[in-house]
């Protein structure tokens, strides 16, 4: 199925699925009923890129701090709900944007009609989502273990108990921390369902290995037309996140917003410290709204040549830089004033 297929829904004012951007999020670690450290946090991840954030609400004073976040933030929240149904209708009651919940794990039918009646009274969709520790052992005994068979049909069922209460908006996940098993499960569930997929590989781990099995799973799937938004689950500052998974729409060029920074690996030829040089840069242009792309380049044969399509660069040379712009030097630079003035011709482009 291609992603232009899919079922169009909307977390606040964000639309996930159809013909909607690839949306980014990513999930708060601060204690959800301490407003101020989870405003700053999500204020942090919206300067990043973020487009909704989710959060764990594990008692009534987290669902109620809701309310008070959203009077801080700019995007949209989903509200993580574990077993308690409670809390999920709290969440929707303090102005949640979706809920993300496995009706299997609420119990009886009533809570889950309750919880229905409460997101469509309040215009909210809920995800649900099964990862490869979640299944129900009757899938598990029946596809003889973990594997896409087993994932899909027990999301599906999961799925089925929303809509037997007539709830349709609906967004569903998958996650394994396979990547291999990963993408299996959601080529399979997106020939079995038209509902906008949220994707992930689940416990990825570090940034070290986690960035890499997130850019093969999530950048594997997306270049097939699959899945509709995404996080990249680290151990780490969420912040991390967010640019990896900005960083993997970009090179898929499914996004075009933020700054594209590409930089040679250096050789015997470069006579700078480019690695810290590339880092700096890196740093101060995150969080820059501009659609460009600047070169970090060694020396001049991988300068102006090698880099002639970035909007902005430089080559260094010993002691002293070319800046360029498309292939075309613009001025020669001492070293010790190539990135302050490169930061200054960046600011200049509009």
């Amino acid at each position: 199925m291609n992603r232009k297929e899919t079922k169009k829904i909307y977390v606040g004012d964000v639309s996930i699925g159809g013909d909607s951007f690839i949306s980014i999020q990513s999930m708060t670690n601060t204690n959800t009923k301490d407003v101020k450290s989870t405003v700053s946090q999500i204020k942090r991840l919206e300067d990043a890129g973020c487009d909704i954030i989710r959060m764990a609400v594990n008692d009534l004073e987290d669902a109620a701090a809701i309310k008070k976040i959203k009077k801080e933030i700019k995007i949209p929240i989903i509200s993580d709900i574990q077993f308690d149904y409670k809390l999920a209708i709290a969440a929707a009651e303090n102005e949640s944007d979706a809920i993300r919940l496995n009706p299997g794990n609420i119990g009886a039918s009533w809570k889950i009609k309750e919880v229905t009646e409460s997101c469509k009274f309040h215009n909210i969709p809920i995800r649900v989502g099964v990862n490869s520790g979640s299944i129900k052992q009757e899938f598990l005994d029946k596809f003889k273990g973990v594997n896409a068979s087993s994932i899909c049909l027990s999301a599906m069922e999961e799925v089925e108990i929303l809509e037997k209460n007539n709830f349709f908006d609906i967004a569903v996940s998958l996650k394994a921390s396979s990547v291999n098993l990963t993408i299996e499960s959601y080529r399979k569930f997106s020939q079995m369902s038209k509902y906008p997929l949220h994707l992930g590989v689940t416990e990825a781990g570090t940034p070290k290995k986690g960035i890499i099995k997130s850019a093969i799973g999530i950048g594997t799937l997306l270049s097939e037309g699959i899945g509709d938004t995404i996080r990249v689950s680290l151990t780490s500052d969420p912040l991390e996140e967010v640019i990896a998974a900005k960083d993997i729409l970009k090179a898929l060029d499914l996004r075009r917003e933020g700054i594209d920074l590409i930089s040679c690996p250096t050789c015997a030829r470069t006579k700078v410290n480019l690695i810290e040089m590339v880092k700096t840069v890196e740093d101060k242009l995150y969080t820059m709204d501009k659609n460009l792309k600047v070169a970090i380049m060694g020396c001049a044969v991988n300068g102006p040549g090698e880099a002639r399509e970035a909007d902005i660069g430089i080559a260094c040379g010993n002691g002293e830089g070319l800046i360029f712009s498309k292939g075309k030097i613009i001025k020669k630079v001492p070293e010790d004033k190539l990135l302050s003035e490169l930061l200054q011709e960046i600011e200049k482009i509009r």
